[in-house]
């Protein structure tokens, strides 16, 4: 009579570990999923702090002048740019 209570028990616990749609290696793989997401949701709002205070500086003027020039390399009028690059941030052939 206890053997048949064990093999229920035993046909239960296989059932609910490797069968069910609620089983144990579902919850792991969404448990899983579920501390990815929020590593990626403290990144991006990492990353969303730091936009803020970008747009905050840039709310300056001179700020603002100072990052289209050094972003997107635009000028005043009458005005000439050098790019000067060094020799070790040029891509050569060797680097691939």
């Amino acid at each position: 009579m206890g053997n048949k209570y064990v093999l229920i028990l035993v046909i239960f616990t296989v059932w609910m570990v490797f069968f069910d749609t609620n089983s144990w290696f579902i919850h792991k793989e969404l448990n899983d999923e579920i501390e990815k997401l929020e590593g990626n949701r403290a990144y991006f709002k990492q990353e969303i702090k730091s936009d803020r205070n970008q747009i905050n500086k840039l709310k300056d003027s001179e700020e603002l002048e100072r990052f289209a020039r050094e972003e997107y390399l635009m000028k005043k009028e009458n005005e000439e740019i050098f790019i000067i690059e060094f020799e070790d941030s040029l891509k050569t052939d060797k680097d691939g």
